[in-house]
This record gives structure tokens, C-alpha cells and sequence, in this order.
């Protein structure tokens, strides 16, 4: 039952987000045509993420989006939601496009998980493509660095139970410990994640 709550709630703000940004997963024609990046650490969901797709814990997403305002991350096989994620946490200053090093902002367009940490300093962690080369330009401008290291993790290491409360990272996706286990174990290296504003 919870689960048909979930994929409800995931198919609604699909398709209502679909209406003004473009239709998510469907769009995936569009994407580029870049070979994924091999992971440098081929930690546990290496390998329980096939390269057919398969996965002996179930589902394998083939792509992700983040709504900032919703705090909501979906994750997507084949144009179907599969998991949704609430309650994100942002860095400390959420709105916005990551621009620089420093600002505290979670970027916003396309992007790949590149790159997965079993040994980060948070639970688990998946690292996003950021900066792309017009975040890159764009800071250049500036002469200012864009930044990067922008992940998908849980807590840090050294909270004994539960979360954080706001929004606490430096412009990475936080969710709770066992959200991050399920997300790691389904998301392959060099799934495409929509950020949203």
C-alpha cells in the first residue's frame, strides 16, 4: 500500500513538473551521447548492479530527478518511477544554480552520478558530474572556480542515529542512511539525474 502511495505521489509531481520543464525521462532522446564514466571504485553496488540492467535487489534506475522546491528525488526505470525520496536536504543556501566554490547551492540541469564512495565521510556517497563545461565557463568569467564534489550522501558518519535538521551541506543531496543504502544499490554508474529548481 505504501508503495502505491509513493509511486502515486512520484507519477502526480511527474507529470505536473512535465507540463512546464519538459517530460523527465522521456526526453532521455536528447540526452548526450557520452560514454558513461567507469567507476574507480568498484565498491558492493558495483557489483550488484549488472551491466544488463539487472540487479538482485530488484529494480535498476536508468534515470533521476531532484525537484529542489519539493525536496523530492524520483528515481526512474524506463519512464516508470520506481522510488521516490522525500525530505532532502540542501546546503545552505538551496535556491539557486551552483555558480562557485563556496556558495552553498545544489546545481540545477543534467548531469551523470560519475564516481561512488563507499569510504566517504558521509553514508555512502554518489558523486554528481558537476561542474560541466558551462558551469566551467561560466566561472570562468569570474575568475572565479565553479567548484564540484557535489554528491548524493547520507549522514555523516559520526551522528549515531537519525538526521540532521536543515539544511547542512555545502551544496550536496543529503538523504537519511538507509534512503542513500537503497538509492546505492540501484543506481548504476553513469545514470543521468535532473536537478530541478
Amino acid at each position: 500500500m505504501q508503495r502505491l502511495l509513493v509511486l502515486f505521489i512520484a507519477l502526480l509531481l511527474a507529470s505536473c513538473a512535465g507540463q512546464n520543464r519538459g517530460q523527465g525521462p522521456r526526453d532521455l532522446g536528447a540526452r548526450s551521447s557520452e560514454t558513461p564514466a567507469a567507476s574507480t571504485n568498484r565498491g558492493p553496488a558495483s557489483r550488484s548492479v549488472g551491466r544488463g540492467g539487472q540487479s538482485r535487489y530488484g529494480p535498476i534506475a536508468d534515470y533521476l530527478i531532484v525537484d529542489k522546491s519539493e525536496r523530492l528525488l524520483v528515481a526512474y526505470e524506463n519512464g516508470k518511477p520506481i522510488r521516490a525520496y522525500r525530505g532532502l536536504q540542501f546546503g545552505d543556501a538551496p535556491k539557486g544554480h551552483k555558480r562557485f566554490q563556496g556558495d552553498e547551492r545544489t546545481p540545477e540541469g543534467i548531469y551523470r552520478i560519475d564516481w561512488r564512495n563507499p569510504q566517504s565521510r558521509f553514508h555512502l556517497s554518489l558523486r554528481i558530474s558537476y561542474p560541466n563545461d558551462n558551469d566551467r565557463a561560466f566561472a570562468s568569467q569570474y575568475g572565479r572556480s565553479p567548484g564540484g564534489d557535489i554528491f548524493i550522501h547520507g549522514q555523516p558518519n559520526q551522528l549515531v542515529s537519525g538526521r540532521m535538521r536543515g539544511d547542512w551541506t555545502d551544496g550536496c543531496i543529503a538523504l537519511s542512511n538507509d534512503e542513500i543504502e537503497e538509492l546505492w544499490r540501484i543506481v548504476p554508474d553513469g545514470t543521468p539525474i535532473e536537478i530541478r529548481p
